[in-house]
């Protein structure tokens, strides 16, 4: 069998931990800031770690051997 390409838009977009957990950048910071709450712009600093169930899906389709 050969081997199983990576997604190259998954490799810019996710990362996993040690542990095996999809850490992606927070949705939600691209535009409109000026409507947005200062608490909301806060707490979209940096990244997250992706829903289990989301994850699950990047992990078996976009990043084969992660």
């Amino acid at each position: 069998m050969p081997k199983l390409k990576t997604k190259s838009g998954a490799k810019k977009r996710f990362r996993l931990t040690a542990g095996g957990k999809v850490r992606m950048n927070q949705a939600g910071k691209r535009h409109g800031m000026i409507k947005r709450t200062k608490k909301f712009i806060r707490n979209q600093r940096g990244s997250t770690i992706m829903a289990e169930s989301d994850a699950r899906v990047v992990r078996k389709n976009f990043l084969p051997y992660g």
